[in-house]
């Protein structure tokens, strides 16, 4: 990932899903549901961001990025159906999703649908003005590709160490 293009100061600490009370030190997760190295980053950090939330060192923003590339299209249907305005619920929706991503991966984009209400027991969600309101911020900042994760001053990807990770949050 060339991280030389990428424009930090063009994102925000607003829109998203937030997970914790730190407004000091906020990681920036730009992700699609669809995407196997965006499910690769949320499993193998779930556990220890979580600590890191409860502990108070830092607070995560998810942003659900919808994407263009016919793969990730049945993410974007995905995104509609997770809440955003109740942390834990979205956290426990996006698990959910991404632990079934394998079943639906496939699917046409109503198909996926249909699996998000009848399977999963979601609910939509109109937040087509959140949706654009992140695009537009993935694009002015000239992120090219999920997941990117920006975290005080570092940006990274799902191929990070556990140790790396650990470096830049306990700093």
């Amino acid at each position: 990932m060339d991280i030389s293009v990428i424009k930090p100061e063009a994102t925000n600490t607003k829109t998203g899903i937030k997970i914790g009370d730190n407004e000091e030190r906020i990681m920036i997760e730009f992700v699609n549901l669809r995407c196997p190295y965006c499910k690769k980053w949320f499993q193998d950090s779930k556990e220890y961001l979580a600590q890191a939330v409860a502990q108070d060192r830092l607070s995560r923003l998810i942003k659900l990025t919808d994407r263009q590339k016919e793969s990730l299209q049945r993410g974007n249907v995905m995104h509609r159906y997770v809440t955003t305005d109740n942390a834990q619920t979205a956290l426990a929706e996006i698990e959910k999703i991404f632990d079934t991503q394998d079943q639906w991966g496939n699917l046409s984009l109503e198909e996926v649908a249909a699996f998000a209400e009848n399977t999963l027991g979601l609910t939509e969600h109109n937040h087509a003005e959140y949706a654009q309101e992140i695009t537009q911020e993935s694009e002015a900042a000239v992120i090219k590709f999920v997941p990117t994760i920006l975290f005080d001053g570092h940006i990274f990807d799902e191929s990070i160490s556990k140790e790396e990770l650990a470096t830049f949050v306990e700093q």
